[in-house]
Formats: structure tokens, sequence, C-alpha cells
């Protein structure tokens, strides 16, 4: 692609999130939406192949299809409300049909079935803009309208975004394919806490995206697309392994280390909100999502495959990409616990 058109195309990406994260006008927020779709479809195919074709035209045709509905929801609202603020949604089914639409941007259960198939068919890059940046808009209007949002529903798609992202994961060896059903079960998480605390929401976003970055630049660090390839990167750079294992258990949620701290808060805001049966379920059914995780650092890790000796000297070769935000996020991604008792004072 050529470098100005990709600059454009990224300008436009940055400025169609940021009008839907400061308006307050519906017309404006679905014109950002609009902006954001229209730009990220050929950054998507950047890497001209069919397959990369076919995870944008998915991606295009759900995302289209969540505007239109979004569109709707927001014309219903105006009907019986007669303007275009965006403050609370006085018609249940505006209400509705709206979450469904940010939903199904999200890629939340039920409407997560494009997720798995976008990613796999797109490049490292361009799945590391598709599982981070593409959160932030449909999450700012999410948490906006948090007080309008019908509680039951919400906490429906967030328990089956849990399990269908734990399920998915499981027999899956495409690196990619794992980072999108991780995906999944952490909007989950995001949501379930949505109608009671939306601070706790925003952490939690920031927290899985410093995360998913680390993760996906260590992959592009590396080459590694797969589990086979994975766990031959110990010869060429153990230290690298190393850290993947460790932000592998860090989106896990094993409790020394980062991804720990947005699900000890959820857990405790929904348990001081009288709720006891779904933040138990949670962090059951999140124990399918560390099987894959500890499935991942074992093959990568601690196992040793067979190899040829050349094999061993390639740690030997300098690197020609260069990570410079890597050791900064890396340290975010694992070290940050300490932090949490300044974090609850946030709210």
């Amino acid at each position: 692609m050529n470098p100005m058109i990709s600059i454009i195309l990224t300008m436009t990406i940055m400025s169609g999130t940021v009008i839907v994260m400061i308006s307050s006008h519906w017309l404006f927020i679905w014109t950002g939406f609009e902006m954001n779709l229209l730009a990220i479809t050929p950054m998507l195919m950047k890497n001209f192949n069919p397959r990369a074709m076919e995870a944008a035209t998915k991606y295009f045709l759900t995302q289209a299809t969540a505007s239109a509905l979004l569109m709707m929801a927001v014309i219903i609202n105006l009907l019986y409300s007669g303007q275009w603020t965006v403050i609370k949604i006085f018609n249940p089914t505006a209400s509705m049909v709206m979450t469904m639409a940010l939903a199904m941007k999200l890629g939340l259960s039920p409407f997560h079935f494009w997720v798995p198939g976008v990613t796999q068919g797109i490049s490292l890059q361009a799945g590391l803009l598709l599982l981070t940046w593409q959160k932030l808009a449909p999450m700012t209007v999410l948490c906006q309208i948090s007080p309008s949002i019908n509680p039951d529903m919400m906490l429906t798609m967030a328990m089956l975004s849990i399990l269908v992202g734990g399920w998915g994961g499981l027999n899956q060896t495409q690196l990619r394919k794992i980072m999108a059903y991780s995906s999944i079960t952490h909007m989950g998480w995001m949501t379930a806490i949505l109608p009671y605390n939306t601070t706790m929401t925003i952490l939690n976003l920031l927290i899985y995206i410093t995360m998913t970055l680390t993760m996906f630049m260590l992959f592009i660090h590396s080459s590694t697309t797969t589990m086979l390839s994975l766990s031959h990167t110990w010869n060429k750079t153990p230290v690298i392994t190393s850290l993947m294992l460790t932000i592998l258990l860090s989106m896990g949620g094993l409790p020394p280390l980062s991804g720990f701290i947005p699900k000890w808060m959820i857990i405790q805001e929904l348990t001081k909100n009288d709720s006891i049966i779904m933040p138990t379920l949670m962090a059951m059914a999140t124990l399918l999502n560390l099987c894959f995780y500890t499935r991942l650092a074992y093959s990568s890790s601690l196992t040793m495959f067979p190899s040829i000796n050349n094999m061993k000297m390639k740690w030997q070769f300098e690197h020609t990409k260069q990570m410079k935000l890597l050791p900064p996020l890396i340290v975010l991604s694992t070290l940050i616990l300490p932090l949490t008792p300044a974090v609850l004072t946030l709210h």
C-alpha cells in the first residue's frame, strides 16, 4: 500500500474513533462509526490475498448491519424524546436495539461469529488494530448509555461471551483465533460490570488493550502465527518466549500478574451489589480460558521440541524488527498489581 494512502487511512480511523468518543450528538457518533469502518476495511486488506479480502468483506457487512441497527435505534429514540443528544433512552425497544448494535460491533455473544474468522484472515498488524483500537468507540458509547441498558440482557450476553470465549478457544491451534476468543471473553467481563460501575469497565478495557498489544507485538517480533511455530521460538528467542508465557498467564488472570486486577475488582464489585452466583459462574468459566493459555505456555516454554543443532544457533542472528515500546508494555502487562490500592480510590 502507498505510504501516503496508509497515513490518510490511519488518520481517518483515529479521527472516526475520537469523534465517537467526544460527541454528544447521535448523528456525529454514527458518522464517526462510518468513517472508522470505511477507513479500516482497506487496512484489513493491506496484505492483499483472497483470505484477507474475505475477512474484510465479513467485517464490513457485520459492521454495516450494526450501524444500520444503531441508526434505527437512534431514530426510534428521536421519535419518543424529540432530541438527538446522548441522554437517557426513553424507549426500551430503542435501548435493546442499540445494545444489540453495539454488541455486534464489539463481537459480544451471540453476535461473536465474525470475530475469529476475520482475525484469522488478516495479518498480525491488522489483527492488533482490530482487537484493540476498534473496541474503544463502541465501548465509549456503551458506557454513556449504561444507565438505560437492560441489566438482565447485558448480563446474559456477558455470561454467554465468557462461556463462548472459553469453549471456542479450547481446540484452536492458530494464535490469531486464540486471541480472538480471548477478546470475546474479555468483552464479556467488561460488559458484566457495566450496569453497576463504568469505571471498572474502563479499567478492564485499558488493561486488556495493554496485554493484547504486548502479546501481538511479541507475535510480530517472533513472526509466529501457529502453536507449532510458537513451539520453535524457544531455540531462537528464549527471553521473548519466557515473556510470552508470563503475559499469557496474565491474560488468564493469575494472581501475581496484572491480569488479575480487573477480575478481582469486578468480582468484588458484583459481590457488593448482592450478586454471588454470577461472579462465581464467571470465575469458573474463565478456567476454560486459563486452560488454553496454559496449553500455549506449555507448548512454547515448558517443552523442548526435537530440533536440529542449527536451530539452536538462531538466537545469535541479529533481529531486524525493532519494537521500541515492548519493555514498558511488558512491565505494564505483568507487574502493576501493587498499584491496585491506588486504582481502588478512582471510584
